[in-house]
């Protein structure tokens, strides 16, 4: 998988993007039920798919060339989806790289029968622009030209820093036998069905997988229903094909008052070798919820050996990490320029 740092020798340079075409991209749909989760509105997985469809039509675009995910950074679900409610996608470049796309995807949400929307989540998502050959290739740089945009553009660089020590405290971790916390593990072979049409396993059905084995570990600690609120620091290393054997092994790693963060390892192996290799690793917290969808108190997990131990005092300093990123300008904040298009009334004359 190309690396989002920008400092790839082999990088090729790509044609400008064509005059007149916008850094951004809007999907919007209803929710139908089959989008519904377990909890009964769109869980986590669901979400992180949609965001990686807008942001990769947002990148392609702006770049010309096919593109892979590489980074998905903080996202916070705000508010639950339900089932009939009109969703609008808004993916924005906010920063350009030598090779790569950061997008901010904004997430809006309403009854149709209602005229405001009320934002659901916000994520930045990273894309890297490729060849035919899955080289890295030079972007066409963007310039803000708008204060919602400079602002946005300010809040990107500025998260670059903090984004390089969570990716160095996550890789520095250990995860060995040697972990006595609840761990779950789900297995399968990568199908037809879960590709994308660059004939590779997309990065939103990777977050989804994600998202499912965090369930699983959550629900068993806590032995009733939950809910993720916040996925952070998934990174992808290595593409997933057609026939792959996929491990995605969630483990508890550290427990707030009513949160369970949950850290996540993608593996696959070629089923012709025995060498399995981490295709993605990620974090994301989930809360137990109560039949009314309130977060409800979990019980406490307490590290047992040295690799526990590291791990909780891992957990807390993400947790640290996170509090020093400035969040993104809501288009609320600025100027009508910057409301979601559909959502926009027309001031009678």
């Amino acid at each position: 998988m190309p690396n989002p740092t920008d400092t790839d020798p082999r990088a090729t340079v790509s044609h400008p993007a064509p005059a007149g075409r916008r850094p951004e991209a809007i999907h919007r749909f209803l929710v139908q039920p089959a989008d519904a989760g377990i909890v009964g509105s769109v869980d986590g997985g669901k979400l992180l798919e949609w965001i990686d469809k807008v942001a990769y039509a947002a990148a392609a675009q702006w770049s010309g060339r096919y593109c892979v995910t590489a980074y998905v950074g903080n996202i916070h679900l705000d508010r639950p989806i339900a089932v009939g409610e009109l969703v609008e996608l808004h993916a924005n470049l906010v920063h350009t790289g030598r090779t790569s796309m950061h997008i901010l995807v904004t997430v809006y949400s309403t009854d149709p029968t209602r005229v405001k929307p009320v934002q659901s989540a916000q994520c930045l998502t990273i894309f890297v622009a490729v060849d035919d050959d899955r080289r890295t290739v030079e972007v066409p740089q963007w310039n803000p030209t708008t204060l919602l945009e400079s602002q946005r553009h300010r809040q990107a660089r500025a998260r670059v820093s903090v984004r390089k020590h969570i990716e160095e405290a996550m890789a520095a971790q250990r995860y060995t036998s040697a972990g006595t916390a609840p761990s779950a593990t789900l297995r399968f072979l990568a199908a037809p069905s879960d590709i994308n049409w660059g004939g590779k396993v997309h990065g939103g059905r990777t977050m989804r997988w994600i998202d499912e084995a965090a369930y699983v570990c959550g629900a068993d600690w806590a032995g009733q229903r939950v809910l993720t609120s916040y996925f952070g620091g998934i990174r992808f290393y290595r593409p997933i094909v057609i026939g792959h054997v996929v491990e995605v092994t969630a483990r508890l790693i550290h427990t707030g008052p009513r949160s369970m963060h949950v850290s996540v390892h993608v593996t696959s192996t070629d089923t012709h070798s025995d060498e399995p290799a981490l295709a993605a690793h990620g974090l994301a917290v989930v809360v137990a919820i109560d039949d009314d969808g309130k977060a409800r108190a979990v019980r406490q997990w307490e590290p047992v050996s040295e690799e526990d131990r590291a791990l909780d005092a891992h957990a807390r300093h993400l947790i640290e990490l996170r509090s020093l990123v400035e969040p993104f300008t809501t288009a609320g904040a600025v100027p009508s320029d910057a409301e979601p298009s559909h959502f926009r009334i027309p001031t009678p004359s």
